[in-house]
């Protein structure tokens, strides 16, 4: 595939995409490792058929691609009515989490990235699709920076029937937001959901994207058992007790997104 065509389909496999600068994300987080930004994509299709076409693209060329240059791992997700109570069919959507390196080295990412690429007939069929007929509808982008104790993204299981928990606390201002970040840092909360086996992927607070502010993050399973245990193991947690209780985190979080993803062929995670 010819440079100058591969950067008019550059929307579909920048997976190096919005350069952000944010000074943040070369701090220490507290677990000894530098915070990512983690970016999460979500591509809208026209059916199913075009959300597998495209997730075979992700998995043969785009991710391999993407890897070579140090973006790993990358999840693949997709939301099945049959997890999710109130959807009457499975969604047309795809969810692409992809951790970067760091705000300076993402312009680099994306130009080796496009060199770097090759694409079989079929794959370039997808990216090349006409107008008439594209690939996919649009997309939406977030971007997050990896909370202290979650500093880089995850991969907790491999389990063949896993399933990943994706929730977003929106908040009425950012000082609300921020103490509900402290509460899951400092306050114990995340270290509270890893003890009671609800292993994270990613959290994160968002820089960019939609509903702000808030902040981010996805939860893995071995499977649906295992998420309603690690949930009731955590209610009756003392140290959430304590913390739910606790004034200074009042009113900290006015609105919950709560969404159970599949991953697909093309998921690392």
């Amino acid at each position: 595939m010819k440079r100058r065509q591969f950067l008019t389909t550059s929307a579909a496999v920048g997976l190096g995409l919005g350069l952000a600068s944010v000074e943040q994300s070369a701090a220490q987080g507290g677990r000894g490792r530098r915070k990512q930004l983690i970016e999460l994509r979500v591509y809208h299709f026209a059916d199913q058929a075009k959300l597998a076409a495209f997730d075979q693209v992700l998995k043969t060329a785009i991710v391999p691609a993407a890897n070579r240059i140090g973006i790993t791992p990358i999840g693949t997700f997709k939301l099945l009515a049959a997890d999710n109570p109130g959807m009457d069919q499975d969604s047309n959507d795809l969810y692409v989490l992809i951790p970067h390196k760091g705000a300076g080295t993402l312009a680099g990412m994306l130009e080796e990235l496009v060199e770097g690429l090759e694409l079989d007939a079929e794959a370039a069929k997808v990216l090349n699709a006409p107008k008439s007929d594209p690939a996919y509808v649009r997309y939406e982008s977030s971007l997050f920076l990896a909370f202290d104790q979650a500093p880089q993204v995850e991969v907790p299981t491999r389990s063949e029937s896993r399933l990943m928990q994706l929730r977003i606390y929106e908040s009425h201002n950012t000082e609300r937001a921020l103490k509900k970040i402290e509460m899951f840092n400092t306050g114990g909360e995340l270290a509270v959901f890893r003890e009671c086996g609800m292993h994270p992927v990613f959290f994160g607070q968002a820089l960019v994207g939609t509903k702000l502010p808030n902040l981010t993050y996805m939860l893995a399973f071995d499977d649906a058992e295992a998420q309603k245990a690690g949930w009731d193991k955590f209610r009756d947690h003392p140290d959430w007790k304590r913390l739910s209780g606790d004034p200074a985190y009042a009113d900290t979080v006015t609105d919950i997104t709560n969404l159970v993803l599949r991953p697909t062929p093309a998921s690392q995670i």
